[in-house]
């Protein structure tokens, strides 16, 4: 049954949401600030996703009635929201007063010593920082065996770490990359699941065909795989790219996140690049979900396989910007996260030839407070098993496999850029029965993976770090 909300009932539920996560209520500006701003302006205003808040120029002006009137009516041409019927009046002008009086503080860094231990309903959680310099907005964490793990960076690097540091040798021979912004860039990296025969990398990244650092060059994502010997990036295979005519200028919202399957698939995720109407579209390439073989070639079972005029590699459509995928280990379903636009984040079920309904269905708003769709369902379009609202700016997920979180096996471990957040969901089949939020406030966390000895591994952005998450013993 298609299921129609009138704007204004639409736009109370939305806020009925956000205060039911105590987004309207009374609170502190530090708090205020912590819990919705940190994410993009860093947790000491130092700036990450988005500009320091502690400067002596202001280009919309930095007194207590012009930074009052940006969060509350945005700012056009950037993606500052407005907070004006989100946030209360009295709210705003708490976190207001206190982007003022840090002013008068110069930026710091943390100075959080760790290890920290945290408490979890099931363990104490000791939090260990690795790398805490050189890294540049780093994206994708890969582990090659017990020692080695591979970082991909959005200026367009990958590196080794070695021993839980930094290898200072660079590998070369990577392809050009452009990052427009604080989107594109190099993006997911992962291994064959047969790395240790065949050596096999897999890599996204944002790319145009003349390697310009102009945001008007039209580009897209691309695929590729190749093996790293001796530091230095060989034998390149290109799995996935479009034609000339399909690549967009100004994209935002790329993607791109990796899953290879024991079945010798690789799923992989491009974001809709700010067109939203092309995820419904199936000659175009953003707003996808694909599935093709190891070797770029493409199953036979794919919902497009043989159709002409479409891209035969795509596997679902409708998705805005899917930011993590994985495969439960008993079940073998596919999970995807996926970023809302102003609430509506979502964690859906992918299925062969799905229809996730962006932008035709969402539980969000757009940014400036105006109104995308009056419809959060619609008959042959999937719903998601969990939402997010506000949205937490979802990104990498893994389902827990390490004995050494036995009382966690198989459950889901989510991570959140602007919410600065780890949350653990208990997942049966098509219902998230139970979250827990289990780490907040430590940056955004990009990505998350367990390592070969069994602890789990963050990928930080803002500040740029890896930390190492274990059961204290």
């Amino acid at each position: 049954m298609m299921l129609r909300i009138p704007f204004l009932k639409k736009t109370l539920l939305i806020i009925a949401g956000m205060a039911a996560s105590h987004f309207l209520s009374a609170q502190s500006g530090e708090k205020i600030y912590t819990n919705y701003c940190s994410g993009c302006h860093g947790s000491k205003l130092q700036g990450s996703a988005a500009t320091s808040l502690v400067k002596t120029s202001w280009k919309h002006g930095g007194d207590r009635k012009s930074i009052i009137k940006s969060i509350s009516n945005g700012i056009p041409g950037t993606k500052m929201a407005k907070w004006q019927g989100i946030l209360s009046a009295k709210d705003i002008e708490a976190v207001t007063d206190f982007i003022l009086a840090a002013q008068k503080k110069p930026v710091q860094k943390s100075t959080a010593s760790l290890p920290l231990v945290v408490p979890t309903n099931d363990y104490q959680l000791k939090i260990e920082k690795l790398i805490t310099s050189g890294l540049d907005t780093p994206w994708g964490i890969e582990f090659v065996d017990e020692k080695r793990a591979l970082i991909s960076q959005r200026s367009g690097e990958l590196s080794w770490m070695i021993n839980g540091k930094l290898d200072p040798k660079p590998i070369t021979g990577t392809p050009v990359t452009y990052a427009q912004g604080v989107t594109g860039g190099y993006m997911d990296v992962a291994l064959d699941p047969d790395y240790s025969k065949n050596g096999w990398v897999y890599l996204a990244y944002s790319e145009n065909s003349i390697n310009s650092q102009d945001e008007n060059t039209p580009g897209m994502t691309k695929i590729i795989r190749g093996k790293i010997v001796d530091y230095k990036w060989r034998d390149e295979q290109v799995l996935f790219q479009v034609a000339d005519s399909l690549k967009l200028s100004k994209g935002v919202r790329w993607g791109c996140r990796f899953l290879l399957t024991k079945q010798g698939h690789l799923y992989f995720s491009i974001g809709d690049m700010g067109r939203g109407t092309d995820s419904q579209i199936l000659s175009r390439p953003s707003g996808k979900v694909y599935r093709i073989h190891a070797d770029g070639s493409i199953p036979k079972d794919n919902p497009l396989y043989g159709k002409e005029n479409v891209i035969q590699a795509i596997y679902s459509w409708g998705n805005r910007n899917v930011q993590g995928i994985t495969q439960h280990p008993l079940t073998g379903v596919i999970y995807a996260s996926e970023h809302g636009p102003r609430g509506g984040d979502e964690l859906n079920i992918i299925k062969n030839g799905a229809n996730y309904g962006w932008p035709v269905i969402t539980f969000g708003i757009d940014y400036n407070g105006s109104i995308i769709s009056n419809d959060t369902a619609k008959v042959g379009m999937e719903q998601p098993i969990a939402k997010w609202t506000p949205s937490i700016a979802v990104s990498a997920i893994e389902f827990v496999t390490s004995e050494k979180f036995s009382k966690w096996k198989n459950n889901l471990i989510v991570t959140a850029l602007a919410f600065q957040e780890i949350r653990r969901l208990i997942i049966d089949g098509d219902r998230v029965v139970e979250q827990e939020l289990i780490l907040k406030g430590y940056g955004r966390v990009r990505d998350v993976k367990f390592g070969p000895d069994g602890a789990m591994y963050l990928l930080m952005n803002g500040p740029d770090e890896v930390l190492r998450v274990s059961p204290q013993q």
